[in-house]
């Protein structure tokens, strides 16, 4: 290795000998070439240069020479040592090898490892964070074991209060609900109070419920229905006007429940319990409800309920008599009319002592009912005259004689359907249905419809006269013919007329005189009966039959040539008698 040599300072500078020059080229050449190689500047060097700064100028000009004598024995020493130690060489190279190897790998895993520390980081924060939820999460569950008795028997509060609640203790249910709505205003923000609330509300909404359940079975006892409302008033789950409500509001679903379980097969029957079960019940409701709520108007607005208590009887009123209104027409037997009236009556009578009297509400429905019941009967009556005559044989009958001529008794009691009509089966069945009509009339007759009915009878009188005029239009009678249906209309006039007036004066006072006065009901078969009749020619009748004072003779001169046959003649006070009649 070459050292760059110590230059001596030049004589002077404007005279250098051209050796001088080129010596002092080489040297800063040598200088520039090797300071990169060397760097004597170093203190491993200092010991060296200083030698050689203490050689002379023959010495140094050697010791180029003598550096590369020394090295190349350097050099053959290394070549020897490296023929004698290749293998140590080898595993050198291999190691170094291995190492570099090593150390690149080593440089990527510590590459990623420093990538990955950030991860690394938020994982042991994590750790951390999750390390200390864990023993927080130990923390409660110590304080939870340490408390478990008390949990449980908080946990357990709404198993308890429905138990209560299925057994009826609702005192001791309030009592648990009161104790868990003071622990969730006192600790509102833990979990388990706030699940502990929502469970009781909803055994307090199944008590509630149960409650008015209660409210719509049969209660009679007022101080049961005091407690139930009682209960309620402490949930606090109505006001008190939606209390007063609520409780019309069950015991009108317990009274429709009750309505709907009445057979209705048989109208009477079920018009009478009927009208029983509102006079029951409607008359316990009014007085447990003024038992229960207070109607103060001096206090409160919440003491007075704004006529909630009239509002709901009246309700009920018009709900009762549109059932009857709408049943009574069902009715067709005037007793069993009459004792519906006389129940009804009975019955507001007994609400009139809580001030639900509907006495007065009564007569325009019977009214109706009575006049539908009559008029129906006695279109009937019409109906049935009309088949009969349309049918009917004009043939002579055996006389049956009558004393009064169709004169009815006014003293009797009872009104005896005149014989004559036997003769004529026309009248007889019309008869029958006026009568039937007029013992229906009888156990119910409102003294307000006694004009209304005794136009009916006058209706029904004219459509009668009706049907013989025109049916005297229709057919060509002749002869005997001609004489019979003449007999028939002077017996309308003269017996079916006076008998059928008579018997509407037993229903009403003085109510034949109303359809007496009608004297042009029969001007058409008055114009009949004008007409001058043709002889009658009577086949001989071997036998006859005379009535006489409710006594029968029979003539033994020849076998009969007539037959028998039973017409019913009904009378409107003591039922139908059977009376017989004869035809050809």
């Amino acid at each position: 290795m070459e050292v760059e040599r110590a230059k001596p300072a030049p004589p002077t500078l404007d005279r250098r000998s051209s050796m001088d020059v080129e010596a002092e080229a080489r040297d800063q050449e040598f200088m520039a070439g090797n300071q990169l190689l060397l760097p004597l500047a170093g203190p491993a060097y200092q010991p060296y240069v200083s030698e050689l700064l203490s050689f002379s100028i023959e010495r140094l000009h050697k010791e180029p020479e003598l550096l590369k004598v020394e090295g190349e024995r350097v050099r053959r020493q290394m070549q020897e040592v490296a023929v004698e130690n290749y293998s140590a060489f080898i595993s050198a190279a291999e190691a170094i090898s291995f190492v570099k190897t090593q150390l690149e790998d080593f440089d990527k895993h510590l590459e990623l490892l420093i990538s990955e520390i950030p991860n690394l980081t938020s994982g042991c924060t994590e750790f951390i964070e999750s390390a200390q939820q864990i023993v927080e999460e130990r923390r409660l569950n110590h304080t939870l074991l340490a408390n478990h008795s008390t949990i449980l028997d908080l946990l357990e509060i709404p198993q308890l209060m429905d138990t209560c609640i299925r057994n009826g203790n609702y005192d001791e249910a309030l009592d648990l609900e009161a104790f868990v709505n003071k622990l969730t205003k006192l600790h509102s923000e833990f979990p388990i109070i706030q699940a502990l609330a929502i469970d009781v509300k909803k055994s307090t909404q199944s008590m509630v419920s149960q409650l008015l359940q209660k409210l719509r079975s049969n209660i009679q006892a007022s101080h049961i229905c005091l407690r139930i409302v009682a209960h309620l008033r402490r949930i606090g789950v109505f006001a008190e006007s939606e209390l007063r409500l609520q409780f019309l509001r069950c015991r009108e679903a317990w009274l429709s429940s009750s309505l709907e379980e009445l057979d209705q097969r048989n109208v009477y029957d079920f018009l009478k319990e009927m009208v029983n079960c509102y006079r029951r019940n409607l008359f316990d409701v009014v007085t447990q409800y003024r038992a229960i709520f207070s109607n103060d108007k001096s206090g409160s607005d919440e003491n007075y309920d704004g006529g909630l208590l009239f509002s709901w009887a009246m309700h009920q009123v018009k709900n009762h008599l549109s059932t009857l209104e709408e049943m009574l027409p069902k009715i067709s037997d005037g007793v069993s009319l009459s004792n519906t009236l006389d129940n009804c009556m009975y019955c507001a009578i007994g609400l009139g002592l809580v001030g639900l009297d509907f006495r007065a509400l009564l007569p325009p429905i019977f009214e109706s009912a009575v006049f539908n019941m009559f008029s129906k009967n006695m279109s009937t009556a019409i109906e049935n005259f009309q088949v009969v005559l349309d049918s009917h044989r004009w043939v002579p009958m055996p006389s049956v004689g009558f004393a009064n001529n169709g004169a009815i008794d006014d003293t009797r009691d009872d009104v005896t359907p005149p014989f004559v009509l036997m003769e004529h089966p026309p009248l007889a069945v019309f008869v029958n249905g006026v009568s039937a009509a007029m013992n229906e009339l009888k156990p119910c007759a409102p003294l307000s419809l006694k004009q209304i009915l005794a136009q009916e009878v006058v209706r029904g009188l004219q459509a009668v006269s009706n049907s013989l005029v025109t049916y005297n239009d229709n057919h060509m009678l002749r002869g005997n013919e001609s004489t019979l249906f003449l007999a028939l209309c002077h017996t309308f006039v003269e017996v079916v007329y006076p008998y059928c007036a008579s018997c509407f004066g037993r229903c009403y006072p003085n109510g034949a005189a109303l359809i007496t006065e009608c004297k042009n009901l029969f001007d058409g078969i008055r114009k009949l009966l004008t007409i001058p009749a043709p002889k009658i020619t009577t086949p001989p009748i071997e036998r006859r039959r005379s009535v006489e004072n409710g006594s029968t003779a029979l003539s033994d001169s020849g076998p009969p040539l007539v037959e028998e046959k039973e017409i019913t003649v009904e009378d409107p006070t003591t039922g139908s008698v059977p009376e017989r009649t004869k035809t050809l």
